[in-house]
């Protein structure tokens, strides 16, 4: 591509009703693969589980759609109103399954505090905590970890974490993603459904998502859509306006979390452009003029989605084996 002028958020957009039956085509053949009847799937109140359902609803009726809203001690109360206005918008059997009371019982949020008490002694009822980066382009291609807590008269510290910490942190809040996914499955199985996923390609790509967690499930319909043309999408299947306005969020910690905040180098809509453009092989100055990026700028950010398609890897890998199954392969 030589004009730079040529590579734009416009380049992202798609035939949105080709797309949708495409999608709805390809759960449908999947499902008789799988001799299953329908699909379950958490619903969020976010974007991306939204547009899913809208999916799901195209490619087996709502009948055949079943959604489980999965709140915690941690999540903000706007996503289950949130997700129970799409639940109605789309007319699917829905049920709240608050697995607070199971993270509880396994030690979730005693564990996750005993590793902020190494570093803030008097942490307890009444605090909230997140994790922050100092993301990639503003610190020459570093991500940095913080911790951010908050005491209960509202004063927020922000402290640098030695590796066990964080890792100790993360550890325990996965036990959120495994709990439900748990939950799904157990009611795939009694009604015999698929589990449905549900990330973007940008999520997929750059392993944002919990192994066996919500990493897991049998088939992952929009994995290969740039977040961007998810909102596409879900404005074209009738999500509510709402839900199309609202800003990505993780719902994971106590304390208010952006993607960006977490994980990202960037807004989803300038990750998008960056990752499209490493991947169809456009030059940096191309793609930053595109992001609004200098090229350094760009160069940092493609830097970064190297190192995490690399350090996650492994969550797209199945059990290895130290020998094939021969019978079993394929």
């Amino acid at each position: 591509m030589t004009d730079q002028a040529a590579f734009s958020a416009a380049t992202l957009a798609i035939d949105l009703a080709a797309e949708t039956d495409r999608i709805v085509a390809g759960l449908r053949g999947q499902l008789r693969g799988m001799r299953k009847r329908g699909l379950v799937l958490g619903l969020s109140g976010g974007i991306d589980s939204s547009v899913c359902v809208a999916l799901a609803v195209k490619a087996v009726g709502p009948k055949n759609v079943f959604c489980l809203f999965m709140p915690e001690n941690d999540s903000d109360p706007e996503s289950l109103r949130l997700g129970r206005l799409v639940a109605e918008t789309f007319g699917v059997d829905a049920v709240v399954e608050d697995i607070g009371p199971s993270l509880q019982a396994m030690g979730c949020y005693e564990r996750r505090d005993g590793f902020i008490r190494q570093l803030v002694p008097e942490y307890g009822p009444g605090w909230a905590s997140k994790i922050v980066i100092a993301n990639s382009v503003a610190t020459e291609g570093y991500n940095i970890s913080y911790l951010v807590v908050q005491d209960p008269a509202g004063v927020q510290q922000k402290l640098r974490m030695p590796p066990a910490v964080y890792l100790g942190i993360v550890a325990a809040t996965n036990m959120k993603q495994r709990t439900r996914k748990q939950l799904e499955y157990y009611h795939a199985d009694r009604l015999n459904f698929a589990v449905l996923g549900t990330p973007n390609r940008l999520e997929y790509d750059q392993g944002f998502f919990v192994k066996n967690g919500d990493g897991a499930a049998d088939v992952k319909p929009i994995a290969h859509l740039y977040k961007t043309q998810v909102y596409a999408l879900a404005a074209h299947l009738g999500v509510p306006a709402e839900i199309c306005r609202r800003p990505p969020t993780t719902d994971t910690y106590s304390l208010a979390q952006t993607q960006e905040e977490f994980y990202f180098s960037l807004p989803y809509d300038r990750m998008d452009l960056c990752l499209y453009g490493l991947n169809h092989g456009l030059s940096a100055a191309e793609t930053g003029a595109a992001a609004g990026l200098t090229p350094v700028e760009v160069e940092r950010v493609w830097t970064d989605i190297a190192a995490k398609r690399s350090a996650t890897r492994y969550l797209h890998l199945g059990p290895q084996l130290v020998a094939e199954v021969p019978e079993l392969k394929g």
